[in-house]
């Protein structure tokens, strides 16, 4: 029977069968040849690319120490350099897993708190291979009483706290230790988020820091525990402190890091987290002093506290990264009238005092200003930050000059990230006129 295709006629030579139907020797010396290039070219592709995750996983190092570095990340952010974008995107869809899990339901058993397990709860939305392990959920009681509601105010699920898996560790050359909160949902956490008057924090019980203030409505939510339910919850702070505590300790030895994401009140929470850790130490390495990093990765945040507090937190290495939608006004709250601005009339007026009492941000800002929205009411949505920083801001595209042709198609490729194609072609419009 005839066969097309390769067959064997003796130990030395191979006979191939042509399209034709002519037929050709082969001698094995070549086939050898042939095979020990398909094998070199194998062994040299699968070289080329270990040596790429190693350069990646070198920038990405030399990457996050810049933004930790002493000029607080500035370089990298102005304009925003690709690979830090690709980290903060990282870091952003772990905050809306914290959405896609908080059940809403309240005919559910588990409403307010988590559908799913920690085992679980990654793979459930589509973060399997994240690289990430959930070892404890957050929970969080607003000392805060509605009196038109019958519900008594108990612990709802904040949050997660996850540590990257080994795998993980190679590809980014450290350990990081992430905390995640979600924002608003509950009535009482919204009560939470109108009590702005600026009191002193007094983490640390050795050191009182009168001049340290933040918002008493986040104060409260970090640090009540159901102190009526004698087998309740310890509050947010208890949980957190405890199991990054708990961590640090199983990774002594290793580069660590420690990253805290959240949206609106979550990032509240992850920048009053970040400074409790370094104002007790709890980062600093008993033996050699040195400090492990703590970064935190705010999506449309509020202001948290006062001018001591912001100084404080740069004085203890806190770096923030603020993504922040101009066109949010929850990023200009609290302290619409008195913030930053107000306080530097104040101290030219000669009314010192008075600028304690004024809000001021934290950290590097990272400006998204698409004017242009479908649906402004979704201006807050950690959905619509995170599809803005796909998308390439009016410096890069003036700096570039692509033309329409080529932002068509940059917009399209990406157009499964956007609600609809109508949307993409809105955007591409919208990049015309301000090119013009």
């Amino acid at each position: 029977m005839a066969v097309r295709g390769l067959s064997l006629t003796n130990a030395s030579n191979f006979v191939a069968f042509s399209g034709d139907g002519t037929v050709k020797k082969i001698n094995e010396n070549s086939c050898k040849m042939s095979r020990k290039f398909s094998v070199d070219a194998g062994f040299a592709a699968r070289k080329s690319a270990a040596r790429k995750v190693v350069e990646r996983s070198s920038c990405l190092a030399r990457l996050w120490k810049e933004v930790r570095g002493v000029h607080n990340g500035k370089d990298v952010v102005e304009p925003l350099d690709p690979l830090l974008q690709h980290e903060i995107l990282r870091y952003g869809e772990f905050v809306a897993a914290c959405y896609q899990v908080f059940d809403l339901d309240p005919g559910s058993s588990r409403y307010l708190n988590c559908k799913y397990g920690k085992n679980s709860m990654l793979s459930e939305v589509g973060l399997l291979d994240s690289g990430y392990e959930v070892t404890k959920y957050i929970y969080a009681t607003p000392d805060i009483t509605i009196p038109t509601q019958n519900d008594r105010c108990c612990g709802r699920w904040i949050g997660y706290i996850a540590v990257s898996s080994d795998e993980q560790v190679k590809r980014h050359g450290r350990r990081d230790v992430m905390v995640v909160f979600r924002g608003t949902v509950t009535h009482h956490e919204w009560l939470a988020n109108f009590m702005s008057s600026l009191t002193p924090a007094r983490l640390d019980p050795h050191t009182s820091r009168p001049n340290v203030k933040v918002g008493a409505g986040v104060l409260s939510l970090y640090t009540s525990n159901e102190s009526g339910n004698k087998f309740g919850l310890g509050s947010c702070r208890e949980q957190l402190l405890c199991e990054v505590t708990r961590l640090l300790n199983m990774y002594k030895g290793e580069e660590t890091v420690i990253t805290l994401a959240g949206h609106s009140m979550g990032s509240s929470l992850a920048l009053l987290l970040a400074y409790d850790i370094a104002e007790l130490q709890l980062n600093v390495n008993d033996n050699t002093k040195n400090k492990i990093p703590i970064t935190v990765v705010s999506f449309g945040g509020p202001r948290v506290g006062n001018q001591g507090f912001k100084e404080r937190c740069d004085e203890l290495g806190v770096n923030v990264l603020r993504v922040v939608n101009v066109n949010d006004p929850i990023t200009k709250m609290p302290g619409v009238v008195f913030n930053e601005n107000f306080r530097v009339l104040g101290m030219n007026m000669g009314f010192p005092l008075l600028c304690c009492s004024c809000y001021v941000h934290v950290g590097v800002e990272i400006a998204l200003d698409f004017l242009k929205m479908r649906n402004p009411s979704r201006v807050h949505d950690i959905e619509t930050y995170l599809s803005l920083l796909k998308l390439p801001n009016k410096a890069e595209i003036k700096q570039k000059g692509l033309d329409i042709v080529d932002k068509v198609n940059w917009f399209l490729s990406r157009a499964q990230n956007i609600k609809s194609l109508e949307t993409a072609m809105d955007m591409v419009s919208m990049t015309q006129s301000q090119r013009t």
